[in-house]
């Protein structure tokens, strides 16, 4: 027991060396664990390390992903799901398909639907290695889709190993994998929903923040037990209820609960991260020990992956290649519409269009108030979406960083672990999965950094910070404008005034916040400044100041 008790210590150690050394080292802190535990797996150190792969995609991945999707901002999610998910599950699909293509003619025997199911499990990008790019200054909009396409892909790939694994006892039927695939999704999405919206619902009673830290731990797998039990998928679920919470936790929880998950969510996710990378690292012995067994050349199964890796990198730049041009005609499209929108805003303010605002549905007549608020959200929500197209479009540069930033990574290898025991030449697919993977961290992670500073090179952020400049300064003028509008009650003290105040200028910025007039991080800012203020003040002497 204390032997595991010390090696446990001695993990968390690396995991903090690694975090405060690899940023001085000019090195992503995931690359710095996976060599690391390359090391020690081939030093005669430890024996043989076996992680069950479902202590990776039902233990440590649901947590990750919901915290990745507590952080995203969800109006950017919806701006991009398009992209998101025509790369979450048509480029998955399409890179399983030519993978499975590769393996059965390079590997003697395997067939096509087994190659398939192993192209599934090196088609998807890992949520975990993408965190890698947060650091090198890749373009905003960039981050948004390759993190939105790393949440979901991972349910489009297992569903399609699953069918191709039964395919190949059963036969393959189309309509059947759809309707799995569907059924799958929208099982998750209504467990997450569920789980999202009645774990504020409890959370916003609980007044002690420490205890709900605590009850925002059982969160990702409150939502991913259920689904996996009834056939669906756990992760889709986790995220669906991360991305509830993160919309809605600042309406609904004080600032004091909010931060406390903050830190202890930073916190818990630095440890994940540096698990699943580093116990990537300590497999490679056990793996290379298998494919010894059945006596399969390494140089072979090194070759192969290379390959799969650079097709799925062809499949990806293919695919992405069409979807820049989708991307630029929207934003051309919704340029050509925004002066008949914003005139439709005017009308509207002015009162001339209410005329034409009919209800929907069987209760038609003349448009309620509540009617013309939608109305009026949906315009200011449109111009907002062009605004943010226009400002921020992707060109080659950033398409080529969508292409080469997308690497895989600890999914890959655990989903490789569940391929069943009769798999043909089992070792030989799960050691090129583990290449495939290990390739992908060390090469594309590896140069990123080196790509985005080159590609981006001759670009100055003069703009870019004049332009968060005016940001700030308009935000500063929302907030004047609702203090100024925020009426001292009589007998109110000056503390319950200014937390009045406090509160309508959250209430205000949560608002610009849905309608997407603004950057979210610049918004995120301005919430942050706004909750430490509120603590400060609430610590400060009685209630009533």
């Amino acid at each position: 027991m204390l032997e595991v008790v010390a090696v446990a210590v001695l993990a968390l150690v690396i995991i903090a060396a690694a975090a405060v050394l690899a940023p001085r080292l000019g090195v992503a802190a995931p690359l710095v664990l996976v060599l690391v535990g390359i090391v020690v797996a081939l030093a005669p150190v430890l024996e043989d390390v076996e992680i069950d792969p479902e202590w990776i995609l039902q233990g440590l991945l649901p947590p990750l992903l919901y915290a990745s999707a507590v952080s995203m901002p969800a109006m950017n999610f919806r701006r991009e799901f398009r992209a998101i998910s025509g790369l979450s599950v048509l480029l998955v699909v399409a890179s399983a398909l030519v993978l499975g293509a590769l393996f059965a003619w390079l590997v003697p025997g395997l067939g096509f639907v087994w190659g398939v199911a192993l192209g599934a499990i090196v088609s998807p990008t890992d949520a975990v290695a993408t965190s890698i790019i947060k650091g090198t200054g890749i373009p905003r909009r960039a981050v948004v889709i390759l993190d939105g396409e790393s949440l979901l892909n991972d349910a489009t790939a297992l569903v399609l190993l699953r069918t191709a694994v039964v395919a190949t006892a059963a036969g393959f039927s189309f309509w059947d994998a759809l309707g799995t695939f569907a059924y799958a999704i929208v099982i998750a999405v209504v467990i997450g929903a569920v789980v999202g919206l009645g774990n504020l619902a409890v959370r916003r009673r609980v007044e002690d923040a420490t205890v709900n830290t605590i009850l925002s731990f059982t969160v990702p797998f409150a939502a991913a037990v259920p689904a996996e039990l009834l056939g669906s998928s756990g992760l889709v679920a986790a995220v669906v209820a991360g991305l509830i919470t993160g919309s809605r936790a600042p309406r609904v929880l004080p600032p004091q609960h909010r931060m406390s998950d903050a830190q202890n969510w930073a916190s818990v996710e630095l440890v994940l991260e540096g698990v699943v990378f580093l116990g990537m690292g300590l497999q490679l012995s056990t793996i290379l020990g298998e494919v010894q067994r059945e006596h399969t050349g390494l140089g072979t199964a090194i070759g192969i992956a290379a390959g799969a890796l650079a097709v799925t990198l062809v499949v990806r730049a293919a695919y992405v290649a069409p979807l820049l041009w989708a991307l630029r005609r929207r934003a051309l499209y919704g340029q050509a519409l925004q002066p008949r929108i914003a005139a439709m805003g005017e009308r509207l303010e002015a009162g001339d269009l209410v005329p034409a605002v009919r209800r929907r549905g069987p209760r038609r007549g003349p448009p309620t108030q509540r009617d013309l608020q939608r109305f009026a959200t949906r315009v200011r929500r449109s111009l907002a979406d062009i605004d943010y197209l226009l400002r921020q479009p992707l060109g080659v540069r950033e398409g080529t960083v969508v292409v080469w930033a997308g690497m895989r990574g600890a999914v890959t290898v655990a989903a490789a672990q569940t391929l069943p025991e009769n798999t043909p030449n089992r070792p030989l697919l799960v050691f090129v999965a583990f290449a495939v993977a290990t390739l992908s961290l060390l090469v594309q992670g590896g140069t990123v950094g080196l790509l985005v500073k080159r590609l981006f090179r001759g670009r100055t952020d003069e703009a870019d910070q004049a332009e968060q400049d005016a940001e700030r300064r308009q935000i500063l003028t929302l907030l004047d404008d609702a203090a100024r509008g925020t009426p001292r009650e009589e007998g109110t003290s000056d503390k319950q005034h200014h937390l009045a105040v406090l509160a309508a200028q959250r209430d205000t910025l949560l608002d610009a916040r849905d309608d997407g007039a603004f950057d979210a991080d610049a918004l995120s800012a301005a919430l942050r400044n706004i909750d430490a203020e509120q603590i400060t003040l609430e610590l400060r002497g009685s209630p009533t100041g």
